[in-house]
């Protein structure tokens, strides 16, 4: 079995669909990363031996899925002259990756691989499916997938998607951004029978929302990253705030670590087991 990664930040790491090109290609035998979600498909999907550097967030334990398996590897591709160095036959980048780097390595000829940024589980698995394909092992891809499917199965079978009023989660972030529902995890807290707020407090797209009216039409549960995250700013620290922490103590949220949704692919059986086996609790509740 495959073992099962902020709010701005991840719209920047996101990898997602891409579009091969119609010709078949030789498998890479030497491909850099300078995205995280293509570090975690590379580690996933590919041989050791293809991957010939990482990006510079590929061990961030905050972020990165494989965050342990990734400190094999180089991990310190970023800038053009980095990935120059490693001499590839294949880079893969995010469509948010720095555009002058992306720019600089195709003009000097080598092939770049663009990832847009995965809002689905079928993105997810579209990408997969590529990206598998492209380093020359669909079979990984077709066993990862259907790691997802199971994942799946078994969350849809939580208690909270049986009949009766769902219990209704707002994604708390990062100086009070809430996420709204065309999202990743949206679709997950939908999967295991919970109601996302977001859309209420913050319409579809998400936003800043003030704590005065978070506390005035409150959801039943937050759903933050750690139940035990530092204070290290402003932004995070407006989540200690006394009003939150008398009204969602602990029992009232749910933690979902960021490096199980910043990318989604092979992290997502993980995210949906972490979650169903929040729902039931919640579900447990008098």
């Amino acid at each position: 079995m495959l073992r099962t990664a902020r709010p701005y930040l991840c719209a920047a790491l996101l990898g997602g669909v891409l579009a091969l090109p119609a010709a078949a290609e030789p498998a890479p035998e030497r491909v850099v990363s300078i995205n995280l979600c293509a570090d975690e498909l590379l580690i996933a999907l590919a041989d050791p031996a293809q991957i010939a550097d990482l990006s510079i967030y590929a061990t961030d334990p905050n972020l990165a899925f494989f965050a342990e398996e990734a400190k094999r590897f180089r991990h310190d591709a970023g800038a053009a002259e980095t990935v120059v160095a490693m001499a590839p036959d294949l880079v893969l980048a995010g469509r948010f990756s720095k555009r002058e780097t992306r720019a600089t390595l195709t003009a000097l000829g080598y092939r770049v691989v663009e990832l847009e940024p995965a809002r689905s589980i079928a993105d997810s698995i579209q990408q997969i499916r590529e990206v598998a394909a492209l380093l020359g092992h669909p079979e990984r891809g077709g066993t990862l997938v259907s790691e997802i499917n199971e994942a799946r199965d078994r969350a849809t079978s939580v208690p909270g998607n049986g009949p009766g009023k769902r219990a209704s989660v707002a994604v708390y972030l990062r100086r009070g951004y809430i996420s709204g529902s065309n999202t990743l995890t949206d679709e997950l807290l939908s999967i295991v029978g919970l109601d996302n707020a977001g859309s209420r407090l913050a319409g579809r797209t998400g936003g800043l929302v003030p704590l005065e009216r978070l506390v005035a039409d409150p959801p039943d549960y937050l759903l933050v990253s750690s139940l035990h995250a530092p204070a290290e700013d402003q932004g995070s620290a407006l989540l200690d705030h006394p009003a939150l922490a008398a009204l969602f103590p602990p029992k009232r949220r749910i933690a979902l670590p960021d490096r199980l949704t910043v990318c989604g692919g092979p992290s997502l059986p993980a995210a949906l087991d972490r979650l169903a086996g929040e729902a039931r609790r919640v579900e447990a509740r008098p």
